[in-house]
């Protein structure tokens, strides 16, 4: 019987020193592992006006060739305060040998994607290759995202979008810092 109090032997590591190990086939996106929270502006032709937005992203492994990602988004005020939940996904980023990225991400929204890329010099590239839609979601018909370690501790991030009509152009941006 599992008991919730008990210690798994095999927690997901945040850094690459933690064990287990990351994967050898981690190698390209070893700098991603950890939590990264900040601030980014947004907008899109469908909305009223742009928009500023905090951001927390959490990359994660267990020893194996892929990794766990979670993103979390509030909306925030004139003031910087926040002033309700936003954008939730969460997903797996399959690393191949051949430093190829394919990554699956959901949303509470209805929507799934299945993105592919590469990973290369501090950099992950990702285009849609799929979206499924749930019979009630906003149409989306591709994305692009972009997430560039600047250092150690920087990791800037862009999200293009086609979507309800428009053709693929910029949605958000956002610099993020490591959390210790």
């Amino acid at each position: 019987m599992f008991d919730p109090a008990h210690k798994l032997p095999y927690p997901d590591a945040l850094r690459p020193d933690d064990a287990p190990a990351p994967h050898a086939l981690l190698a390209p996106v070893i700098g991603l592992l950890g939590t990264w929270a900040g601030r980014g502006r947004g907008g899109y032709p469908t909305l009223d006006e742009e928009f500023t937005y905090a951001q927390e992203v959490t990359f994660s492994h267990d020893g194996r060739p892929f990794l766990h990602y979670e993103a979390r988004a509030w909306l925030l005020g004139a003031d910087g305060t926040p002033l309700r939940p936003s954008a939730r996904e969460s997903g797996w980023w399959r690393l191949q040998p051949d430093g190829r990225v394919e990554a699956l991400i959901t949303q509470p929204t209805g929507i799934a994607e299945i993105l592919v890329g590469s990973a290369d010099a501090g950099t992950v590239d990702l285009i849609t290759h799929e979206v499924a839609l749930t019979p009630t979601a906003k149409e989306v018909n591709a994305t692009r995202r972009r997430y560039t370690v600047t250092d150690e501790d920087t990791l800037d991030f862009v999200h293009d979008l086609a979507a309800v009509g428009q053709p693929l152009q910029h949605h958000l941006s956002a610099r993020l810092r490591r959390k210790p």
